[in-house]
């Protein structure tokens, strides 16, 4: 009888224990999640409603419960209105999605062929393509950066090699323009197209482009009706690699990008350490945000439906 009770005992406790081993393991990355990303936003979001003073912290607080304040709540929409009314900001937006929205079209259209390339080869070859795809990642990135600076600078290898072979009489200016951004985030950005395209490729039945072949349609048909629609979750996973830190990027426009490559990073950067207006920087990151996130959780939604 004792046996009998026990064995019942366990399987009312064994789904509890279940529940709770799975909630804890789900719970483990939200907390994550909101540790190092929900706080620091909150943070953000906070300085974004302050006032800039000269102190440490250069701003107001955001709450006053001393006994001579007019009002406890001290949250300002000052530096959200200034960002409507100042051009600067709104160029550095509309420049960072334009560059973006260009660099990963590019790393698009050079990424597919090799994620196919390296998809489609033997075991061996295609365990030496992906290492070569991860190396540069064994690299400092602003070493890497620094390199396309002498690279592409007019006495770099690029305009000495050109010059060499009689193409050019004066060197070209190519460092310091957006030419040199665009070269940078692809270079930069290109294995986090190449890697979710590879995965989603790797993965494909090629039966089905013999079926496609053994009802008529050419290779370019095939890919068209076949190929691309199925590989539709990798292109849409490396764009979002590649769109999202490419937006925000600092460090690339601001060793090769000229005066005129103002990206919303430099701007950020400019405002927080040159200018020391905290809250109207942190009201311009709290904007980049909302600008990179809600189409993100548009799309998501879509997908759902």
């Amino acid at each position: 009888m004792n046996k009998a009770k026990q064995t019942i005992k366990k399987l009312y406790q064994q789904p509890l224990a279940d529940k709770i081993w799975r909630n804890f393991v789900i719970g483990v990355p939200y907390f994550w999640l909101l540790l190092f990303f929900l706080a620091p936003f909150a943070i953000v979001l906070k300085i974004s409603f302050a006032t800039p003073i000269v102190a440490l912290p250069p701003f107001t607080p955001l709450l006053d419960l001393s006994a001579n304040a007019d009002h406890w709540l001290l949250a300002t929409w000052d530096n959200y209105r200034f960002l409507t009314e100042d051009n600067l900001y709104w160029i550095s937006y509309f420049k960072s999605i334009k560059i973006a929205a260009i660099s990963t079209f590019i790393c698009l259209l050079i990424g597919y062929p090799m994620a196919y390339g390296i998809a489609r080869a033997t075991a061996t070859t295609r365990n030496i393509l992906l290492m070569l795809v991860i190396l540069p990642f064994w690299t400092s990135f602003l070493l890497r950066v620094y390199a396309w600076m002498g690279l592409l600078g007019k006495n770099g290898i690029v305009n000495s090699l050109l010059f060499n072979l009689g193409l050019i009489n004066a060197p070209l200016q190519m460092l310091y323009t957006d030419i040199a951004v665009y070269l940078g985030i692809v270079y930069t950005y290109i294995p986090f197209m190449i890697l979710p395209l590879y995965a989603t490729l790797e993965k494909m039945d090629t039966s089905l482009h013999d079926a496609a072949a053994d009802l008529g349609a050419k290779p370019w048909q095939t890919f068209i009706d076949v190929t691309l629609p199925l590989s539709k979750p990798g292109i849409i996973a490396g764009s979002l690699l590649v769109f999202i830190p490419a937006i925000g990027e600092y460090v690339i426009p601001a060793l090769l990008g000229g005066i005129d490559s103002l990206m919303i990073g430099r701007t950020l950067y400019d405002e927080f350490f040159v200018n020391r207006d905290w809250p109207l920087a942190a009201a311009v990151a709290t904007l980049l945000l909302v600008i990179v996130v809600i189409p993100i959780m548009l799309f998501q939604r879509s997908q759902q439906e």
